[in-house]
């Protein structure tokens, strides 16, 4: 006897919905970290963006790439990523030490603004990267999801949620499971929360572009290296900020 199918055709609809109501109901919280993050800049200093596991895209759509801003710095850790062991990063994202560990090595400084995203926002290493930032003296915006953030159980060692310990907080509107849809076994698939953070990712680019404009100044926002010209153009961008990213390498 076949299973009863799934409804795929409401993938798109319920994606639309999840991004809409982004824009409708967070946009008070990204205008906020627009704001952070372009007076870290204006200041000479950096947008710092790290994350674990899929949540790492968010770090990698907001870095180096056509049409996005020069100052932001990637926090990527191959250990955290999946590419090298998934069952490994799922089980270091739960270390206590681990985070401390990889922003002690970054290049933080005081007045810096830091995006870190987490879907859940209960493991250790979001939790704890959170803290180490506020630490040392910068302005701390997540990305996760409330919905399912609030319902679970944190894993860092003082009971602490990503949500609750960061400076500005942007609802990414994944459901519980980070599932829009339900197999017969119930079961969610259909993942969610990556196109939220990384539509999220991209407004709050797209509000401090609209920050430099309005003081009178261009954005420094990259050229396709593909076009006649994008790697002399971008060059002369990334010359400004190759001492403070060591990926511009």
């Amino acid at each position: 006897m076949s299973q009863q199918l799934l409804q795929d055709e409401a993938y798109l609809p319920g994606i639309c919905e999840m991004l809409h109501a982004i824009e409708r109901e967070e946009r008070g919280p990204i205008e906020a970290a627009a704001g952070a993050a372009y007076a870290s800049i204006r200041q000479g200093g950096l947008l710092h963006a790290f994350s674990t596991g899929h949540s790492h895209m968010i770090v990698e759509e907001m870095f180096y790439r056509t049409g996005g801003l020069v100052p932001i710095d990637p926090i990527l850790s191959e250990e955290l990523m999946l590419h090298t062991g998934a069952i490994t990063s799922t089980r270091l994202e739960r270390q206590s030490g681990k985070a401390t560990e990889i922003l002690s090595r970054a290049n933080l400084r005081p007045g810096d603004t830091i995006l870190i995203s987490s879907n859940s926002g209960i493991n250790t290493v979001p939790v704890e990267a959170a803290l180490y930032a506020k630490g040392q003296g910068l302005t701390v915006i997540c990305v996760t999801s409330l919905q399912v953030s609030k319902t679970l159980e944190s894993r860092h060692p003082q009971g602490k949620k990503l949500y609750e310990v960061s400076d500005i907080v942007i609802d990414n509107h994944a459901p519980k499971g980070d599932g829009l849809l339900e197999l017969p076994s119930g079961q969610v698939t259909g993942g969610a929360s990556t196109f939220g953070s990384l539509f999220i990712a991209q407004r709050i680019a797209l509000k401090i572009e609209n920050l430099y404009l309005a003081d009178g100044l261009e954005p420094p926002v990259l050229c396709s290296a593909n076009l006649p010209g994008g790697d002399a153009f971008n060059e002369r961008l990334v010359e400004e900020y190759r001492a403070r990213i060591p990926a511009l390498c």
